[in-house]
């Protein structure tokens, strides 16, 4: 029902002829004959809810079709079971069920010649050939509108996402609770990895466990180096369940003790991300969480002596603060609307991740050398404000080394 009333918005909010054409993601091959775990298009899950490969839905006012893989016995011995054509109809609530081989020979039955096709190409050869048979119609975007809907989350999609982000705080704790100095960074992801897989869920993104100063490298995914006594950890991770992420970040001490000059970095990047989070309700700028974190930081970092007046805040800071979040961990929807920053309405997430970085410089006092820090949590604005869906993790100095040292 979820996806059938999906459908219906959708269909509501585009012309009276419209067809819309959309197909899932193709397997991607690992090596050899060997393929990833397949994963949905989440804009084809968002409106059919089939896990399968090989599919394409045609959603018009007057139908709902799906072409996909039909059952063969010797095949699902190697690769599991499919849904097969008898039984989509009654699974997936469709009119009919077409063999995905005979998809050029039923498709044009279902496009009437003043319809208007709404279709996205992906960059694969199947929908480069799906593009090909609906190159004589008048073809129109499907990303606006539909991301416009996947941007406000219903009450099923937080409940999801708050399970999501509570399989992952807990996974940061255990890592908390269980580093140590000499480990190796993916003893730590170890963690992670161990913890997801055993609550059904997987990873969002390619984690991020950063030691030292690694941690100023923004994209650092080889978690391969050793953990230092006195050095600082950052873990950007967060897990996908039931199609739907979380992203959490949190920096934290090796061996359970902030230096001084630890505490003071993370103490500006703690102070502007909460500031940046208070900011966030309905009717103010999605703009105005980063405006306010990168003020905070800037004059933080001028009060250290890190940084003068006139010197570009991206030496330390040269990320944005936050990106919205769903089914995708940098999820859909456009952050202006007519060159204006747009508005924060109820239903939207966001995650908010200031973060300061500081790689070695001749220019200032060593004891802050290496040192990357950035604190991650995701908020869904509400109509009253905001919910922090990652609040329980803990994130002052205080709770950070209370927990670590708890014996």
């Amino acid at each position: 029902m979820i996806h059938q009333n999906r459908r219906k918005e959708l269909l509501s909010q585009i012309d009276n002829n419209a067809v819309i054409v959309i197909s899932t993601n193709p397997e991607q091959f690992r090596n050899g004959d060997v393929t990833f775990p397949f994963r949905p298009h989440s804009d084809f899950f968002y409106l059919t809810g089939f896990q399968e490969p090989q599919a394409v839905a045609v959603i018009s006012r007057n139908t709902y079709t799906m072409f996909l893989r039909d059952k063969d016995p010797d095949r699902e011995i190697w690769d599991g079971e499919r849904l097969g054509l008898a039984d989509a109809p009654e699974t997936l609530k469709l009119e009919k069920a077409f063999d995905i081989n005979f998809l050029e020979d039923h498709l044009s039955q279902l496009i009437t010649t003043d319809s208007v096709v709404y279709f996205d190409e992906k960059p694969c050869d199947f929908d480069r050939k799906l593009s090909n048979l609906l190159s004589s119609y008048t073809i129109k975007s499907l990303q606006d509108p539909l991301h416009e809907m996947r941007l406000i989350k219903d009450e099923f999609e937080v409940s999801t996402m708050q399970k999501a982000a509570n399989i992952s705080m807990v996974a940061h704790v255990l890592a908390m609770q269980h580093v140590s100095p000499n480990m190796f960074e993916y003893e730590l992801q170890s963690v992670f990895d161990a913890h997801f897989v055993k609550n059904n869920a997987a990873h969002a993104y390619t984690p991020i466990v950063a030691g030292g100063k690694n941690a100023c490298i923004l994209h650092y995914i080889e978690n391969n180096k050793l953990l230092k006594d006195g050095d600082l950890v950052l873990i950007d991770a967060g897990c996908e369940f039931d199609h739907y992420a979380s992203d959490i970040t949190r920096t934290f001490p090796v061996n359970g003790r902030f230096s001084t000059a630890q505490k003071q970095i993370y103490q500006i990047v703690l102070d502007a991300q909460l500031a940046a989070i208070d900011s966030i309700k309905p009717g103010a700028s999605v703009h105005k969480p980063h405006e306010i974190a990168s003020n905070i930081i800037q004059q933080g970092l001028e009060s250290l002596g890190l940084l003068a007046p006139s010197d570009p805040l991206s030496t330390f800071y040269m990320h944005g603060t936050g990106h919205w979040l769903g089914m995708d961990v940098h999820d859909v929807g456009k952050y202006q609307h007519n060159q204006q920053h747009r508005k924060f309405e109820a239903g939207m997430v966001i995650t908010v991740e200031p973060g300061i970085y500081i790689r070695k410089n001749d220019k200032i006092n060593p004891i802050y050398h290496d040192i990357g820090i950035r604190i991650e949590d995701d908020v869904l604005v509400t109509s009253t404000g905001n919910t922090v869906l990652t609040e329980q993790l803990a994130k002052t100095i205080d709770e950070i080394e209370t927990l670590m040292n708890e014996d």
